[in-house]
């Protein structure tokens, strides 16, 4: 097995940015959803409520990140913020609370490109979010991720998927942050103990699957598929599972190419 993809998505629930190489921070891959939109009460923001962020794309320029979006100007951001003269806000995420950094340009930007106020949060280095004791160690922390600090999704589970479709779908759809060739379908299920490279992995759980899957990248368009097609024969205690959580056991660096070992 090898690595075939390196994804990060610095804004949560926005574009992902394609890599060949990333750190692996304390969080995560580095920059991976450091920045993240609430709502008035401090409720995340995501494509569940709001399907134009399909729309935002991001890239890295330098050490600056770049969204842009249909009918809005360019934002520019820092990839990491200095928290000097930014107010501390209240975030959370699922049963996770927390305090991050309000970034002021960008939460007019998002909340001027969605007609809604939203505020754009920052994660500090000094935010300290735990990831689920159930399944995890008391040193383990992650950014703004759902769960847990990253996904993995073989190409032979997607080619697999797709080949019970009518129109194929782009791996994007399903937001990993890495993809491994040579292995069988959905043999990341069993995923306990891996090590990527130099890096060193545990795989705690399956991802349960929602309807940001059901909405394409491009256009925030949503659907059925592919949720109709994997409840077929992938839906165990009424969910509905492809690609697996993992936790990685210290810092390092991924490579494409890099050799996946199970240990």
């Amino acid at each position: 097995m090898r690595l075939s993809g390196i994804f990060v998505y610095p804004i949560k629930s926005c574009g992902g940015i394609s890599l060949t190489e990333s750190e692996v921070a304390e969080r995560g891959l580095a920059s991976d959803r450091r920045y993240m939109l609430v709502d008035r009460t401090g409720r995340f923001v995501s494509q569940r409520e709001e399907p134009r962020l399909c729309q935002v794309k991001v890239a890295f320029e330098g050490e600056r990140l770049r969204a842009t979006a249909p009918g809005a100007a360019p934002l520019g951001l820092p990839r990491e913020l200095e928290g000097v003269g930014l107010e501390p806000r209240p975030y959370r995420v699922w049963e996770s609370e927390g305090r991050a950094l309000r970034e002021p340009e960008g939460s007019r930007w998002f909340s001027e490109f969605l007609q809604a106020e939203v505020s754009l949060l920052y994660m500090p280095d000094s935010e300290r979010r735990a990831v689920s004791p159930k399944r995890a160690r008391p040193e383990d922390i992650v950014s703004f991720a759902d769960g847990y600090p990253l996904l993995l999704i073989s190409e032979a589970s997607l080619q697999e998927l797709n080949s019970r479709l009518e129109r194929p779908l782009e791996m994007q759809r399903f937001r990993p942050n890495l993809v491994v060739s040579g292995c069988d379908p959905y043999a990341e299920d069993t995923f306990t103990s891996l090590r990527i490279g130099e890096v060193s992995f545990r795989g705690v759980k399956r991802c349960e699957r929602c309807v940001i899957t059901t909405l394409d990248p491009e256009t925030g368009e949503g659907g059925k598929e592919p949720l109709r097609t994997l409840a077929k024969y992938r839906l165990r205690e009424g969910k509905v599972w492809f690609g697996m959580n993992l936790i990685h056991d210290g810092p390092g660096t991924l490579r494409l190419g890099d050799e996946v070992y199970l240990q």
